[in-house]
């Protein structure tokens, strides 16, 4: 159940790490601003709005991996998405460049494997045909090394 009143806003964006309170403090204030509220409730509401979409800007990629690899194809992803088959790719791409970058323990983030047989997967022929402009983009990343 939610508080009857906002929690109290975040001082700075740094402070607002958890995604789900940050929703729930986001509802809240767009529900209980007026008119009246004024200058302060409606800045409050915009940094919690910012912070959402930089969230989720940064976690989407991740759960269309997760996504990918639970056998999602890149036409269901997109739809789901509201995003077109390249945007997909390109997010999903940037992503798991990141991850395999990372060192944890001696170990990337992500498999490596994982990551090329997802690719091979998408340039395979899972792309149904209007996705050709993101298999193509994919495959010249692929060749290039990228």
């Amino acid at each position: 159940m939610n508080p009857t009143r906002p929690s109290e806003p975040p001082l700075r964006f740094a402070e607002t790490i958890n995604l789900l309170q940050l929703l729930l403090d986001l509802h809240d204030h767009a529900v209980a601003r007026t008119p009246e509220s004024g200058r302060v409730a409606v800045l409050v509401e915009l940094a919690l709005s910012a912070a959402v979409v930089s969230w989720w800007t940064r976690w989407q990629p991740s759960v269309i991996h997760t996504a990918l690899r639970a056998g999602a194809d890149l036409a269901d992803i997109a739809k789901t998405t509201g995003l077109d088959a390249g945007d997909v790719v390109r997010r999903w791409r940037r992503w798991a460049d990141v991850q395999m970058r990372l060192d944890i323990s001696g170990r990337p983030s992500v498999d490596p494997a994982e990551v090329q047989a997802i690719e091979r997967r998408l340039v395979s022929g899972v792309l149904r045909p209007p996705e050709r402009l993101a298999r193509l983009s994919l495959e010249s990343t692929v060749q290039v090394g990228l």
